[in-house]
């Protein structure tokens, strides 16, 4: 029987995804299955779970997801020795309004699967204070557990010995602390963490950081700790509709953000996917029926993804017998120009009038759920998705029909609407499961 548990921290930054993939990988090299999860909307950290673990990685998400389609998700580490799923942000942060099963709070997955909860504390600029907020986290709400604690970015015996002692006092474990340590941190960028592809070294990084943490941390006991899990028979599968029986899917550095699940979903239900590269100059497969453009760092290549004739032309023909979708970077590119930081104008493939501009940075971040006014690859007007928006560009030009009526987590109508033009369709947030 697996156990399970949750690794979370009080803020965003403080050290969940090193734990996560230290943890997954000494537990590996130990023998042990390890199957990892992500709570909440984040398309880079599965692909640091799966190099770690050897085995995919999906997201679990309480305000997009209902209880039946998350059970199925998790229902993969059945077979496993140990289960973690990793958090995002603080553990009880979430939006202000629930959602289909919860606010996409970390603490919503934890009570639900029933899982305990490690917390990572970076006591950096404090002392006996750490303990305080460790213990207001495992107070602040029934039904949420908290194991232990692992010290992260520690400054001295000193300090380790003045937090662990008021840990002491307030009842709450410490399974290790770990001391500063740069070189096992990732490597960030203006999205978040590097993507694991673009890491030549990430198994060595990895490999770096299980050995430090087994180091200062008790592996045993963290294990302990962990709540043995009976998964219970999931009720449905992920009602994903595939866009197409065959689909070509934009794949290469500048297109990669896109949820493991949904892609799963899509082959589940019988659907095949062929990736192409733009960045190599490559055009869709021919012989597919639809085109789906991933988010991911377009900004980054737009002059290359500009100067591929073979891939504009070659995209621009598909679209005139076959629908062609884009998400985020993908409905950039989709656009008629992205100006990039630099202030350059580059010129993208012309089926949608959408024109973007990083050259002021505006973060756009949120969960979005929107109801289909035109319908789109694998959905029909009136389809109701929830999805999650995140990019630093502003609209300059958003000119076409406007595809669907959006809003954000709090019900308020925000500007991006998506785009449809003839067989092209567009949006700035990434699909994370349709309403039943």
């Amino acid at each position: 029987m697996p156990a399970g548990l949750v690794i979370s921290a009080p803020a965003s930054g403080v050290g969940k995804t090193t734990l996560t993939l230290a943890l997954a990988r000494a537990w590996r090299t130990r023998g042990l299955n390890v199957q990892c999860f992500k709570s909440g909307p984040d398309y880079i950290d599965p692909a640091f779970h799966a190099a770690a673990t050897g085995r995919a990685s999906v997201n679990v998400d309480s305000w997009a997801m209902d209880r039946g389609t998350i059970a199925h998700l998790v229902s993969r580490g059945t077979d496993a020795d140990v289960v973690l799923a990793e958090g995002s942000m603080g553990l009880f942060d979430g939006v202000a309004a629930r959602g289909v099963s919860g606010t996409g709070a970390t603490a919503d997955i934890a009570e639900m699967l029933g899982w305990p909860v490690v917390l990572v504390i970076d006591p950096s600029g404090q002392a006996q204070t750490a303990a305080a907020i460790a213990a207001g986290l495992r107070d602040y709400r029934a039904g949420v557990r908290l194991a232990g604690v692992v010290l992260n970015r520690v400054a001295s015996p000193r300090h380790e010995d003045l937090v662990r002692r008021a840990l002491n006092d307030a009842g709450i474990a410490v399974f290790g602390a770990l001391p500063r340590h740069a070189e096992i941190s990732l490597p960030k960028r203006h999205l978040g963490l590097v993507q694991a592809e673009e890491q030549a070294e990430i198994g060595k990084l990895i490999d770096e950081a299980a050995r430090f943490v087994a180091e200062h941390v008790d592996l045993d006991a963290v294990l302990r700790s962990a709540a043995s899990w009976s998964p219970q028979p999931a009720a449905n599968d992920l009602n994903v509709t595939p866009p197409g029986q065959r689909i070509a899917l934009a794949r290469d550095a500048a297109f990669s953000f896109v949820y493991p699940h949904m892609l799963e979903a899509w082959r589940a239900a019988g659907a095949e996917i062929s990736t192409f590269s733009p960045l190599a100059d490559e055009a869709p497969d021919a012989s597919a029926d639809v085109c789906w453009l991933p988010g991911g760092y377009p900004e980054l290549h737009a002059g290359t993804i500009a100067a591929n004739a073979h891939f504009r032309s070659g995209l621009r023909a598909f679209a005139d017998t076959r629908p062609v979708h884009g998400e985020c970077g993908g409905y950039m590119v989709l656009g008629t120009a992205l100006t990039d930081a630099d202030g350059v104008r580059h010129e993208m493939t012309g089926l949608l009038g959408l024109e973007t501009s990083f050259a002021k940075r505006r973060v756009h971040l949120g969960y979005r759920l929107a109801a289909l006014a035109a319908p789109m690859p694998g959905h029909q007007v009136g389809a109701r998705l929830r999805g999650h928006e995140f990019h630093y560009s502003t609209i300059v030009a958003q000119p076409d029909t406007p595809l669907a009526v959006v809003h954000d987590a709090t019900g308020a109508v925000i500007a991006e609407t998506g785009s449809r033009r003839g067989h092209a369709t567009g949006t700035f947030f990434h699909l994370i499961a349709e309403d039943r």
